[in-house]
């Protein structure tokens, strides 16, 4: 590996090091005010959840590396101490990068980018109104985090106030993430998008004790086709299936067939047995992989 100490580098290098490497990042898309009650609208990627008793949202509009000037964004919040920090759906990703041009200060950038101001219920700038999700939020604290180009400030906010769409609404009530089809920052001009083939579940091991890796037989740890993911997967189950449940799988025909083609050969049967056991993994077959795994030639 390459090894890279922060002063080995220019700051707008190792800055862009950074952003490729902490990545995807989610996005606010930040709405403020100033004093005179100019607005202004940006999207910031230093960004995420940070409690939800009290719900807590911090952002960081970072000084500029090239230059050292700060964003509008911190500016206001230090007049005016309210924000909404919007989610980015696909659908507001080209109009969120045009907000983000570096307008002269009193440029409203819902006009800009053809966004529709809203009024908030409980504090002063506006929200968005095509946006799938709003905060209304109340700052507690700007913290620098230095005085140098690149140096973040922490923009601690408090959320008093959530708007949610419907329309990205599952039937118990929940957020669907496939129709929030949210995006999410990288490096360079790359963003990603949280849909199809891109989002998947794992279970939580929250109210079970996973038996671990460790304990995994060594013919099926030491596998040459099992990844990682996969024995993180097999060791999620609190126990094995029972030497019954594995006996009664062995009569499966796809089981036969692997039994009887290599019945000389134990290492093309290890290989494919494990290759079945992948695929059921894949399918979210969690019992049949094991009791594929545990079968004996």
């Amino acid at each position: 590996m390459k090894t890279i100490y922060p002063n080995d580098l220019a700051p707008v290098e190792f800055h862009a090091l950074l952003q490729g490497s902490i990545a995807p990042r989610p996005i606010a898309f930040v709405s403020t005010v100033d004093l005179k009650g100019n607005v202004n609208l940006s999207p910031f990627s230093f960004f995420n959840l940070f409690s939800t008793n009290p719900p807590i949202l911090i952002f960081s509009p970072s000084r500029r590396v090239r230059d050292n000037t700060t964003k509008h964004t911190l500016e206001n919040v230090k007049e005016v101490p309210e924000v909404v920090i919007h989610v980015v759906g696909f659908n507001l990703v080209e109009q969120m990068s045009l907000a983000s041009t570096e307008y002269e200060k009193g440029v409203n950038e819902f006009v800009k980018a053809g966004l529709t101001e809203m009024p908030s219920a409980k504090v002063r700038p506006p929200r968005v109104k095509e946006a799938p999700i709003a905060f209304e939020c109340k700052v507690n604290e700007v913290k620098p985090l230095g005085e140098v180009g690149g140096s973040g400030n922490l923009v601690i906010c408090e959320v008093m106030v959530a708007h949610i769409s419907e329309d990205i609404l599952d039937e118990s009530g929940r957020i669907d993430p496939h129709k929030l089809d949210a995006v999410a920052r990288l490096g360079g001009n790359w963003y990603s998008r949280a849909s199809g083939d891109s989002l998947f579940q794992i279970p939580k091991p929250l109210r079970t004790k996973g038996i671990g890796i460790d304990q995994i037989p060594d013919e099926i740890k030491n596998s040459s086709i099992l990844t990682g993911n996969n024995l993180g997967r097999l060791g999620n189950v609190e126990h094995l299936p029972s030497q019954e449940e594995v006996e009664a799988y062995s009569y499966r025909p796809e089981i036969q067939e692997i039994r009887v083609r290599f019945v000389n050969d134990e290492e093309s049967w290890l290989d494919h047995i494990h290759l079945l056991a992948q695929e059921k993994l894949r399918l979210g077959e969690m019992e049949e992989a094991w009791k594929i795994l545990l079968q004996k030639r």
